[in-house]
């Protein structure tokens, strides 16, 4: 499978090749590669994923190689272009020292030692990305689901100033519903609803996100309608067009790692609209946080396994003449990073791919 390399956003990129010896258990699905390198020259544009990729079978499993869990990626450390990573194939493990320098940065095992950084504006900021982060930025900022129940209670527009039909940025907007004490918000108007492959039950609809308001003056008594200003404007704003929260500024820092409870899920929608995804490309799938799916979780992608007749096969029916059908076994494709999870709806990046993918293949735990 490929690697590719990513822009995007500064992140957190944490323990960095500290302590990197793979457990006796892990050797399964974290196995080096037979032709990994002695050593790389980290250059601006790398990521861990990718680097990982030149030394391991699987590169999102390298938090389990170097002994981290989900919380230690709260407690960064960082690496740098120009910095070597070496491969010590005596001991298993990868280090930031040269194998056998006893330059005296490690402990008498060999295991590289990191001192605690205070994190301060700006630390880091040249430091390598975690995973693909550019690539996902709109999906982050934007509200992207709108689960079937939140509809019932989001704040509309009602009116416009002067009667305007379509608004753009700086104009009033009158707005009914329950603030619930916000004050920013997101404007958006509902899309593609977004159905279970398998169940064809409605899960949520894709929101197409149209820009930001403000809160200018709550209504006062005797007023049915807050005031607004809209403060942004991506595409046109009209009445009848619904408000949510602006979401909370969250820390991107990405820590790949298997879910933890068994996850069969089915591809339910590609970005963009098109047929079929690739590499590098946002996809949906029918599960969220109600089935154990949180950011970073990694899912192996399968092209789903086609029904066909066996030619070789007796005849089946009660006159004989109906073919005998078998199920093909489901093909591994991909691998699915997922970055932003709803209740029941999830957004993954394809981070390899060998295949296209299409709605309804499957999504599952890596095996």
């Amino acid at each position: 499978m490929k690697n590719f390399s990513t822009v995007g956003v500064r992140v957190a990129v944490v323990a960095l090749f500290a302590g990197l010896l793979a457990a006796p258990t892990q050797a399964a699905t974290c196995e080096f590669r037979p032709n990994a390198p002695d050593q790389h020259v980290v250059v601006k544009g790398d990521t861990l994923w990718d680097i990982s990729g030149k030394f391991l079978q699987h590169p999102w499993c390298w938090p389990q190689v170097w002994g981290l869990n989900k919380e230690e990626i709260r407690n960064p450390h960082w690496i740098y272009p120009g910095q070597i990573v070496y491969f010590d194939r005596k001991n298993n493990r990868l280090s930031l020292s040269r194998p056998g320098s006893g330059d005296g940065s490690g402990s008498a095992n060999g295991t590289l030692r990191l001192s605690p950084q205070i994190r301060t504006e700006g630390l880091g900021k040249d430091a390598i990305q975690a995973i693909p982060a550019g690539v996902i930025e709109p999906f982050l900022s934007q509200p992207l689901i709108v689960e079937a129940d939140e509809l019932k209670g989001s704040p509309r527009i009602a009116a416009a100033q002067d009667g305007h039909v379509f608004l753009g940025q700086d104009d009033k907007i009158y707005v009914r519903g329950d603030l619930k004490g916000g004050s920013s918000f997101q404007v958006f108007r509902p899309g593609t609803p977004l159905k279970d492959p398998e169940t064809g039950k409605l899960l949520a609809y894709e929101a197409v996100y149209l820009g930001t308001a403000k809160l200018f003056a709550e209504a006062k008594p005797g007023v049915d309608a807050h005031t607004f200003v809209v403060a942004s404007s991506k595409q046109e704003i009209g009445v009848g067009d619904l408000l949510i929260p602006a979401p909370p500024t969250v820390i991107r820092n990405y820590m790949p790692h298997p879910p933890d409870q068994k996850v069969d899920a089915r591809i339910m929608g590609i970005y963009s609209g098109v047929t079929h995804a690739g590499q590098n490309q946002v996809v949906s799938v029918n599960r969220g946080k109600l089935d154990g799916i949180d950011i970073g979780t990694v899912l192996q992608l399968y092209t789903l396994g086609r029904t066909v007749p066996d030619p070789g096969a007796p005849k089946a029916g009660i006159l004989g003449t109906k073919k005998t059908m078998i199920k093909l076994p489901d093909e591994q494709s991909g691998t699915l990073f997922i970055f932003r999870v709803f209740n029941r709806v999830s957004y993954g990046l394809i981070m390899q791919v060998t295949d296209p993918v299409k709605i309804g293949d499957v999504a599952r735990s890596p095996e």
